[in-house]
């Protein structure tokens, strides 16, 4: 498989247009993502209410339907360059897909533009099919074009009918001798050229390989590197990138547009302000911040770029995540922060998280057809404006865990849309595959969240979110995960002490968390349950149910006896000697973790197991600490909030990055 085919893209484009969005196709190597570029099944509708004309809501259905007509898998061999690809005799397929179609919507709403050309240039004989869907997901025909030898097919398209939603796409059937699309694209008519400047920067901690497939996936695409001034790499590991197998291949294939900070772990906030910070210093109009461990699709940079470009005011345009693991689930189309709660949520009930297009294709998902408005973008990709950055500061000082979703949220406060366009995406690892909540990381999630919560939520006392806070102690703490609850406990004391201290606490915050872990036991980890005693209960479970949860409606009394049963009840001295249960990981919930004294736990990863252990006194003192914390944060949370909402400039400013930056790097100097 060839790359992109330059000829063939030329003869597309006209003086006085412009590419908005290229066909392409992915890589030979990369067979596996081909249904998120191209669909082998028929054009069908969504299923739609006979009612009212509204989506079916019974999501069994949808599936039924969806899985029914699920997408075949692509012949390798007919994708014949990243943009060119063979069509068997008699065969059709579509790229109403999610890499291939047209968000027609998005650009409706946010840009300039309001009409689309469709230009697609084909050799052989066949079809040409053009479609649109509105925000119902409702399939609807727009035209269709016969073909015949080498030809170009050229659609006029009005982005008037999008303002909910809806996508442009088109199908190709082939005759008896079979069709070849040479190239396509979606183009408009204006006089912008696209004459931009991009920083991408990746903030990385360790994770060499992933950097140089990343370089060499860059280096491979020179027409996504024409907008790049700079790719900056922000290396806060031990393990550097620069010594790393085939960098030194990957950096001279770059053309002289790489350059490596090496800066102490200020966290993913601290790497990704870093990235904000040499955007600006070297004049370039955005910065693009990219996840160390993904795998790019480089198309989706000439997207945002673009988009970017044409956007009505200065916005953020973020891509979406799909499953590193099982690269056709789409982690999520898009988030917004629940301001009551101060957590992160779909955008409307019709969404759903994890959705798989290897099982219901673009076409027939209806919720996908509706555009989804967002509150932030996660950093995994996200192209951020510099003139956004000189006005609002760079990330909040935070090491990890909510610095995207916050700086999302003051942005808009400005006045600064974000969008998370379709058609732009990484792979990543899902976090439905970690356990980020449980640890070490439990501190950040805490002292973030309601620091988030005193910047910007609109409710007294924050809503929700302290009372929620409170529960999460108890739930960590009855469940024997008491390191977890100290981590969090240390977080209301820092969030107590004010904003002044978070630029200090950047570089030794970690340190000092991680080096409690081999006070408790339920943080530290043998490779095999054999490692420990064999467990053993002491008694059957009650008729040989086991541990069930307990209900809304049994909720809190059930939740009052138990924390009651183990502030009293004291331990039995065999579980000490040995645990009860081993647990998997999935089933390690809290109301079932409750009713143990003593429980084997495998980690997220599967890599380890701990030993839990019931300790009352623990217990008692540590939720007795939480209580009186929490109380001290809704008694003083007027102060907090003006505290630290006068202090965010400050510490979000370029000067105060500037000075942490030189405490913790060679600011100014650079090794390669």
């Amino acid at each position: 498989m060839t790359a992109i085919d330059e000829a063939a893209v030329d003869e597309l484009r006209e003086a006085g247009y412009l590419t908005l969005q290229r066909v392409v196709l992915p890589e030979a190597t990369q067979v596996d993502t081909a249904q998120l570029y191209v669909d082998s099944t028929i054009a069908t509708s969504a299923p739609l209410s006979t009612m009212n004309g509204s989506p079916q809501k019974r999501r069994e259905r949808q599936q039924l339907v969806a899985t029914s007509v699920a997408a075949s898998i692509a012949h390798v061999e007919d994708f014949l360059s990243r943009t060119s690809m063979r069509v068997r005799p008699g065969a059709r397929l579509s790229f109403g897909t999610y890499f291939n179609a047209f968000p027609a919507s998005y650009w409706r709403r946010w840009t300039h533009v309001d009409a689309v050309r469709l230009s697609i240039k084909t050799t052989g004989t066949g079809s040409v099919l053009v479609y649109k869907s509105n925000a119902r997901g409702s399939l609807q025909r727009v035209a269709s074009s016969r073909v015949h030898g080498t030809h170009i097919s050229t659609f006029e398209l009005t982005l008037d009918p999008f303002g909910d939603g809806g996508w442009y796409w088109f199908d190709l059937v082939a005759g008896s001798e079979g069709l070849v699309l040479e190239a396509a694209e979606w183009q408009t008519k204006t006089d912008t050229t696209i004459s931009t400047s991009v920083t991408l920067e990746i903030t990385t901690l360790n994770k060499t390989d992933f950097c140089v497939q990343n370089l060499r996936t860059l280096a491979s695409a020179p027409e996504t590197l024409a907008h790049v001034r700079e790719v900056v790499i922000v290396d806060q590991g031990t393990s550097k990138v620069a010594d790393a197998e085939g960098f030194a291949e990957a950096e001279a294939a770059l053309g002289g547009k790489l350059r490596i900070i090496n800066q102490d772990n200020l966290g993913g906030s601290g790497g990704f302000a870093r990235g904000m910070f040499e955007a600006v210093e070297n004049g370039s109009d955005y910065a693009l911040l990219l996840d160390d461990d993904v795998m790019i699709e480089p198309e989706s940079i000439n997207r945002v770029v673009t988009f970017a470009e044409l956007c009505k005011k200065p916005t953020i345009v973020g891509g979406h995540m799909f499953d590193l693991y099982n690269r056709t689930v789409l982690h999520t189309f898009g988030e917004v922060v629940n301001p009551y709660r101060i957590q992160p949520a779909l955008p409307n009930d019709d969404a759903i998280l994890g959705h798989d297009f290897a099982l219901s294709n673009l076409r027939q998902t209806p919720w996908l057809h509706r555009r989804t408005d967002v509150d932030y973008n996660g950093w995994w990709m996200c192209l951020i404006p510099t003139a956004v950055i000189r006005e609002i500061g760079l990330s909040l000082p935070v090491f990890i865990k909510w610095d995207d979703a916050e700086y999302g949220l003051r942005a808009r406060d400005h006045g600064f849309p974000t969008v998370s366009m379709p058609g732009a995406a990484v792979w990543h690892v899902s976090w439905i595959d970690k356990d980020d909540l449980v640890g070490w990381q439990a501190y950040f999630h805490t002292r973030n969240r309601l620091i988030t919560a005193l910047l910007h939520s609109p409710y007294e006392l924050g809503g929700r979110v302290v009372r929620e806070s409170f529960q999460l102690d108890v739930k960590h703490l009855i469940s024997m995960q008491y390191y977890t609850a100290r981590g969090r406990v240390m977080a209301l004391h820092d969030l107590l002490q004010g904003p002044a201290h978070l630029h200090d606490l950047l570089p030794a915050k970690l340190p000092e968390i991680r080096s409690m872990a081999k006070d408790f036991s339920d943080s530290t980890f043998k490779p095999e349950p054999e490692d420990f005693p064999s467990p053993k209960m002491d008694k059957p479970p009650r008729k040989g149910q086991g541990f069930q949860s307990p209900g809304y409606v049994r909720l809190l009394p059930w939740t009052a006896k138990t924390v009651a049963r183990q502030l009293l009840k004291p331990v039995k001295p065999v579980s000490k000697e040995r645990p009860q249960a081993l647990i998997p990981h999935q089933d390690n919930r809290w109301w079932r973790m409750s009713q143990y004294d003593s429980a084997l736990v495998s980690n997220a990863e599967g890599t380890g197991v701990s030993w839990y252990q019931r300790d009352p006194q623990t217990l008692r003192e540590t939720l007795a600490e939480a209580g009186r914390l929490h109380g001290q944060i809704l008694r003083h949370w007027n102060r907090l909030r003006a505290e630290y909402r006068e202090a965010l400039p400050e510490i979000t400013s370029i000067e105060a990055w500037r000075k942490t930056f030189e405490q913790h790097s060679d600011l100014g100097k650079t090794s390669s």
